[in-house]
């Protein structure tokens, strides 16, 4: 959210069935306040309710972020604030119309960042 009024795409990819709760999403990059708690003005953020117990993970996609979020992390860009790359995929349709994806690139490790940053 680092534009003013800067809105972003946010979906959850799975868990869809799962009751919602409002979050505040944060990180830890030195990106302006480094939280998203707001959609649009008056509302909140709601994503499926995930506890510690949970085997499933919650997965968030961030969509419309530009090459300026790409720029900064680390598969080739400049590893600003050490933020790894995510994972990416490619996302198709098969023969019968089912999403289908394939793992293009898995995540960024912090192992992998600092080597490219010589540590």
């Amino acid at each position: 959210m680092w534009a003013d009024k800067q809105k972003f795409i946010l979906l959850p990819i799975n868990r869809w069935n799962t009751p919602y709760q409002k979050v505040i999403l944060g990180g830890l990059t030195c990106d302006n306040d480094d939280y998203c708690n707001l959609i649009a003005e008056n509302d909140t953020l709601q994503l499926p309710c995930v506890e510690r117990t949970d085997e499933k993970p919650l997965y968030v996609g961030f969509f419309h972020t530009g090459a300026y979020q790409e720029s900064l992390s680390g598969f080739g860009g400049l590893s600003h604030c050490l933020i790894p790359a995510a994972k990416h995929l490619l996302i198709d349709k098969d023969e019968n119309g089912d999403l289908r994806y394939k793992l293009f690139a898995a995540e960024q490790s912090a192992e992998a960042v600092l080597s490219l940053l010589g540590y």
